[in-house]
């Protein structure tokens, strides 16, 4: 996704949450100094094929087996912990880096991409984790504008920035495990990002001409008036 596709979204985004840009610039501008230029091509074995976006939410231990018949998985934070325990590899962890940053450092230890992503107010945790992980394997992302060698390919929560990464490379089909968008163990403003993640993924689906099980029944509910053109 190209950000002028992106940026109309983001800045209602911006709005509904009240969120300062440049807050997220300062995010971006601080895992730059950080980051390193990520080699695209160590994903070129997913065009044509299935991804499987595994969220962190309740029915993840149930669907597991989704992760394993797809061709490559990426994850989101905790989705990552689940997996790994139960003997699934991965092939890339989305994070912002707020709930399992020793399971990225091992990650990019042992040479699997981790998607590391700056917002408004993850600064602290970017300078105390980032230089820590072997940045090789680093795919630096932020939501606001790229710059130097951190990207953007939409998505605005860990799960649903895992499947704009994965259409970005040319993935044909996208399966999901682990999400609830009606989560009740969840805080009111964690409710929110769920509605704007579920939103997303419904942009995702119309662009791409594809239909996403995990929003099967809830496709007449979701607001449509700020959907680009």
């Amino acid at each position: 996704m190209k950000f002028t596709d992106w940026e109309p979204v983001y800045a209602k985004i911006l709005d509904d949450f009240g969120f300062p840009k440049e807050d997220d610039e300062r995010a971006r501008d601080a895992l730059a100094d950080l980051a390193k230029p990520f080699d695209h091509s160590r994903f070129d074995a997913l065009a044509g094929k299935t991804v499987a976006i595994a969220g962190a939410g309740p029915p993840l231990a149930d669907e597991l087996d989704k992760a394993s018949d797809a061709d490559a998985v990426f994850s989101a934070s905790t989705a990552t912990d689940v997996l790994l325990d139960a003997g699934i590899d991965v092939d890339c962890m989305v994070t912002d880096l707020d709930k399992n940053p020793g399971t990225a450092r091992t990650l990019t230890e042992q040479g699997i991409p981790v998607s590391a992503h700056a917002h408004g107010d993850n600064i602290p945790a970017i300078r105390k984790f980032v230089p820590t992980f072997n940045v090789n394997h680093v795919l630096a992302t932020t939501q606001a504008e790229p710059r130097g060698s951190v990207e953007n390919f939409g998505g605005f929560t860990d799960g649903d920035r895992a499947a704009f990464l994965a259409d970005h490379f040319g993935a044909e089909k996208l399966v999901f495990l682990g999400w609830d968008f009606d989560d009740p163990a969840v805080d009111a403003m964690k409710r929110r990002k769920l509605r704007w993640a579920e939103r997303l993924l419904y942009w995702l689906e119309r662009r791409r001409g594809e239909r996403f099980s995990v929003l099967d029944g809830r496709r007449e509910r979701i607001e449509m008036s700020w959907i680009p053109k």
